[in-house]
């Protein structure tokens, strides 16, 4: 039996995606750790309050329809 040539191995594309996975994964535990990222409306206001908006909950308690029932 002829000696075959050994197996090239893994595609560099594929070490190349593993890597980048790799990365993106660290970052994203590491960003969890440290604190940085943040879930919830408050990231969108400024110090967790309402920005001086009124909520639409204020605005439905005020709001009476038109007669007729429509509005």
């Amino acid at each position: 039996m002829a000696n075959r040539p050994p197996y090239p191995g893994i595609p560099r594309w594929v070490k190349v995606f593993g890597i980048i996975v790799t990365v993106v994964v660290l970052l994203v535990v590491t960003m969890t750790f440290i604190g940085s990222v943040e879930h919830g409306p408050g990231r969108h206001t400024p110090s967790g309050d309402a920005g001086g908006r009124v909520l639409p909950s204020s605005i439905m308690e005020e709001y009476a329809p038109p007669e007729g029932g429509r509005g």
